[in-house]
């Protein structure tokens, strides 16, 4: 390709030297999430995993992908993007975690209107950070310069998971039964979801700005708008073989919509919001907001992350290591949530 053809690529937008310069530093970032089970190096057309399965005798692998919706445009705001890759993987990990899944591997998308070299570092650093610490390794990824399609500065993220269960260790919630018991690990935050609405609240209607303090949280608003979503996989995985009968990660839909995923269509989830302290920021969104009590519960985590059923006998001990709470129990129903 001569410079001139270069050039006119680059004059509609798309600067392929830059892009190039921008990935140049992935291997180094990358390479330390990397084991044994990684063959080949990032920058190939595919990325290569040589799974062990010792130990496993029906392996099932388990997928999910997602992205991190409008807490982007907090990020933006702040300037502030070394959260970003971390949320994405720990949102991934968690959405395999409720089936019994470990992670495997990471891949991640990215597009912008332009790719600027410092917050795509800022983004890979939070990918590895937190993939490292889930003993999961990035095999892979893209990134695209779209001029026109995204305003200048913003940038789109999406991942997918990998991970793997054996299959007579699935979670599927079909052990769930009647008297079993509900116990909340508690959010760090918003964590992914329902910024949209928290956005509209806090930046139209209150006309706070991301630098704003509000009573009850530490630290700036964009800082609390900012923190990590939690991965709760590693905890999960502490408790003994058979103990954990189902698990929700509360993401979109809240409460309200996540537990019917696991719930036999006998049983209802009844949860008492007496048994946990609802954090600052989502009493702040309702009120303000004008938000119905109901609707923040099928929005919001509203300061729970991670629902696990347990038996009544395991709750103590699982409570226990987990550090979470018992925040309702399994009634007789037809699949569906009880907020009480």
């Amino acid at each position: 390709m001569s410079n001139k053809s270069k050039k006119a690529y680059a004059a509609a937008g798309v600067d392929v030297d830059l892009g190039n310069a921008v990935k140049g530093g992935i291997q180094q970032v990358v390479r330390s999430t990397h084991g044994p089970e990684v063959l080949g190096k990032i920058g190939g057309f595919g990325g290569l995993f040589q799974p062990d399965l010792k130990g496993y005798k029906t392996p099932v692998l388990v997928s999910s992908v997602d992205g991190v919706g409008t807490k982007l445009k907090v990020a933006f705001a702040t300037g502030r993007h070394d959260t970003i890759g971390q949320d994405l993987v720990n949102h991934c990990i968690n959405d395999i975690a409720v089936i019994g899944a470990k992670p495997l591997f990471f891949l991640d998308y990215l597009a912008a209107e332009r790719l600027e070299p410092d917050v795509f570092a800022q983004i890979l650093k939070g990918f590895a950070k937190a993939c490292k610490a889930a003993g999961c390794a990035i095999i892979g990824g893209e990134t695209a310069q779209m001029p026109g399609l995204y305003k200048r500065g913003e940038y789109d993220v999406a991942g997918t998971i990998v991970g793997i269960v054996d299959r007579a260790a699935m979670l599927d919630g079909s052990r769930i039964r009647k008297g079993d018991v509900l116990i909340g690990l508690p959010s760090n935050g918003l964590h992914t979801n329902g910024y949209s609405l928290a956005r509209k609240v806090l930046f139209d209607r209150m006309k706070l700005t991301v630098a704003s303090t509000l009573d009850g949280i530490k630290g700036t608003l964009g800082d609390e708008l900012l923190k990590v979503h939690r991965n709760y996989q590693p905890i999960m995985a502490t408790l003994p073989k058979g103990v954990l009968k189902g698990a929700a990660h509360i993401t979109g839909g809240g409460l309200i919509d996540n537990l019917p995923r696991v719930l036999p269509s006998d049983c209802d989830a009844a949860f008492d919001t007496n048994l946990w302290k609802t954090p600052a920021l989502f009493t702040i969104i309702q009120d303000a907001g004008k938000v119905d009590p109901m609707e923040m519960y099928q929005v919001f985590n509203m300061g729970i992350g991670m629902v696990l059923v347990v038996s009544k006998n395991d709750a103590t001990a699982a409570c226990k290591q987990t550090k979470g709470r018992v925040i309702g129990e399994i009634v007789a129903g037809s699949g569906k949530v009880i907020i009480g």
